[in-house]
Order: C-alpha cells, then structure tokens, then sequence
C-alpha cells in the first residue's frame, strides 16, 4: 500500500513538473540614454521621471499576470510612456528641422518571427498601437508616411493634430539648436540627449512568448525624412523565442549599420551565450570603439532582464514574477 501512494505521488509529481513552465513572467523598459547626469537633473523631475517608469512596468505586468499575451503587455507598457511628454515618443515627440513631429516604432513577437511598424508618422496618437496593426492586419512589415497614417486610420486607431505632439521642453530644445549659425548635428549636440529619450519595452508571457517593441520621435532637428534604428527590425527591435527579445535606444544609424538588435540574439543563439555576455560584446565593445552611443533591455528565454548601455545613463526598470518593480536612471557604476 506503501509502496502504491509512493509511486503515486512520483507520478503526480513528475507529471506536476512537466507542466510547469521553464521561464517566468517578466517585462523589461527603457526610456531612453544618453548622457543623463544627477547634477543636471531636478530632483523634482527625477521623481516624475521613476513614478512613469514604474507606472508603465506595471501596466505592463498586469496584462502578463491577467495571462494576456506578451504583445500586449509590450504595447500596454509604451502606450504610458508614449502619453508622457518625459519622453521622446507620442506626446513628447522631438521636432524636425521643419517644426514638426514625425514618429517611429515597432514591434515584434518571438514565437513565429512576425513584426510590424510604422516609420514617419504624424497623426497616430500611439505609434505603437500602428505597428501592431501592421504586424497583425498588413501582409508588410513596415508602413511609413502618409501611407502608415492611413492604414493606421482604417484600423480605427486614435489620430490626433500633429500639434498635439508639442511639449515646452522639446520647443525649447528645438529653439535651441535652431538659433545656432551650424545646425547639422555638431560633435557637441551628439553627445547631448538630444536624440536620446526613445521608449521602449520587452515582455515574457505565460507561453514564453517574447514580445519586443520600441517607439520613437526621432532626432532632434532631424530633416529630410530621416529615419533611425526604431522602426527597423533587426536594428531597433527583435525578438526570438530561441535567444532573447531586445528594445534598443541610441544613436540609430549606428544601430542600424551593426544590426545590433538581431547581433545580440544571434550571438546569444548561435555562440551559446548569456544575453548579458551577448548585450556587453555589442554594446560595451563593438558599438563603444566605433562611437555608437546608446543602449539596450532585453529578457532571455527564460525570462531573466539584461539592461546595458555605454553612456553616462538609460531610463529602465524591470518587473518579474521573482522581483518587484525597480527602476533606475543613472549607471550603478
């Protein structure tokens, strides 16, 4: 009889281990790097700063632990910071060189490789919310223009006057930049966190689907339709189930150049690596010798957050079934 309940509660047991999954529900974010110093920063501001960061984790969070899917934590996590002017996306998008808000962003989902985003819109409230009818209801990956804002219309998505953007800190910033005899981007405005401040989030769900996803107003005076790394997928965004999922910020021609969304993934995939171990190679190494300034989060298929960068700071925090929400602004060097 002994014997009987024993072999009994093996089975249960091992059955119950089966079923229980390898990876925990986590979500990743960032809002941004650059060069984010504390004796630049109002306390007051630093404050309002880590209240939206964890306002969008949780927002996040609570979709994966309602077991809603990954994609949608991801875009519930941006939609808050995209209606913050603190950040460079949506509301407290950057202005062009023409005085206007031209916006980016992506998302892709890591269990069958499907991706969407939208590049130069100026009328979807939430760009985001774009690129996941693109990668949901669109047989194309990417939509820019004219053309994003209209499918973005038909899909019955919230549009807005593209004034609706303007924020008094990003016109300031603008005015700025305007005023100066050279305004092609000189080495003294690269290293600012005029570019910087693009948002973005990864997520896990309880299918261990990896969701990534990033939205953007671009560059500062940025002119003649220029686009960067965050509605590129590879670039600015990637996700795989079998690596990692990665939200990129920085400087978005270098992301570009060196794919270096899809390189971490890849070297976590292919060499067998950490995606910390991964993350550092591309971003403290590669990047950092070529003057690729910016950084990245991710989770790893088991659900575990990574959070690199090169310059002095990166708006990011994270939430998982093991941890509760933290958030940080400047490096913990």
């Amino acid at each position: 009889m002994k014997l009987k309940l024993l072999l009994t509660l093996i089975l249960t047991f091992n059955i119950m281990a089966k079923e229980l999954p390898n990876h925990q529900l986590a979500i990743v974010i960032h809002g941004g790097a650059g060069t984010i110093l504390k004796e630049n920063m109002s306390d007051e501001k630093e404050q309002a700063i880590k209240l939206k960061l964890t306002q969008a984790i949780n927002a996040g969070y609570k979709v994966l632990a309602n077991d809603g899917t990954s994609t949608d934590a991801v875009i519930a996590a941006i939609n808050v910071m995209e209606n913050s002017s603190l950040f460079n996306a949506g509301i407290g998008a950057v202005y062009t060189a023409e005085g206007k808000h031209e916006l980016d962003a992506s998302i892709m989902r890591g269990n069958d490789l499907q991706a969407g985003a939208v590049a130069g819109v100026s009328h979807v409230k939430n760009p985001i919310n774009a690129a996941k009818e693109v990668m949901l209801n669109s047989p194309h990956v990417l939509l820019s223009n004219l053309g994003a804002d209209e499918f973005a219309k038909q899909q019955g998505l919230d549009t807005v006057d593209n004034n609706y953007f303007d924020s008094e800190y990003r016109y300031k910033q603008w005015q700025a930049i305007q005023h100066k005899k050279d305004v092609s981007l000189s080495e003294d405005l690269l290293k600012t966190d005029h570019k910087f401040g693009t948002v973005g989030a990864v997520a896990i769900d309880k299918d261990g689907t990896i969701a990534a996803g990033t939205s953007t107003g671009g560059m500062t005076n940025k002119a003649f339709g220029r686009i960067g790394d965050s509605p590129i997928i590879g670039a600015g965004t990637y996700a795989d189930n079998r690596s990692c999922g990665i939200s990129a910020t920085g400087h978005g021609e270098y992301f570009i150049r060196y794919a270096v969304a899809h390189d971490i993934c890849a070297r976590v995939l292919y060499k067998n690596i950490s995606l910390k171990q991964s993350a550092n190679e591309v971003i403290n190494q590669e990047l950092k010798k070529v003057g690729g300034d910016g950084g990245i989060v991710g989770l790893d298929k088991n659900g575990k957050p990574v959070m690199i960068f090169n310059t002095a700071g990166m708006y990011r925090g994270f939430k998982t079934q093991s941890s509760e929400t933290e958030v940080f602004i400047y490096s913990e060097k």
